[in-house]
């Protein structure tokens, strides 16, 4: 069975409302595809996918702007510097809905897994040089010694 969900777009805060079915679990909603998901159209079947592309305003099978354009504080309906678009539903910028996926029996977590880099190594050593001490021959060139 197949129940109408409602997403905000997280550019602009259009609403959008899918027909998805109740077993299919939300993972998030974001401006960027997850690295490593494989997303479908509204118009696809997309149960097998791992989650929706939407493109705000403009993709097929859904129903945009259900509530005819009323929107809370929240969802960028009354920010200054954001002009309503007369003329159009939306910002026309794709988002995407991931669902939660599972291998081998565990959710996956969709941050890519860190890897320590060391930046523009230097073959110098990391602190100054200075005098050995006192009572000490050395070579040094630096110091009061």
């Amino acid at each position: 069975m197949s129940y109408p969900v409602t997403y905000y777009c997280p550019r602009c805060g259009t609403l959008v409302e899918l027909d998805r079915d109740g077993y299919l679990a939300d993972k998030s909603v974001t401006p960027y595809p997850l690295e490593g998901w494989a997303y479908a159209a509204p118009t696809e079947p997309f149960e097998d996918a791992d989650g929706v592309r939407f493109v705000c305003g403009e993709s097929d099978g859904v129903v945009w702007d259900p509530h005819d354009g009323i929107r809370g504080t929240d969802a960028g309906g009354d920010e200054p510097d954001r002009e309503p678009r007369e003329d159009a539903v939306g910002c026309g910028e794709p988002f995407y809905l991931s669902f939660v996926r599972y291998e081998e029996g565990r959710e996956v977590d969709p941050r890519a897994e860190t890897e320590l880099v060391e930046i523009d190594p230097d073959p110098r050593p990391s602190g100054p040089r200075g005098p050995g001490g006192p009572g000490r021959a050395d070579d040094s060139d630096g110091g009061f010694w």
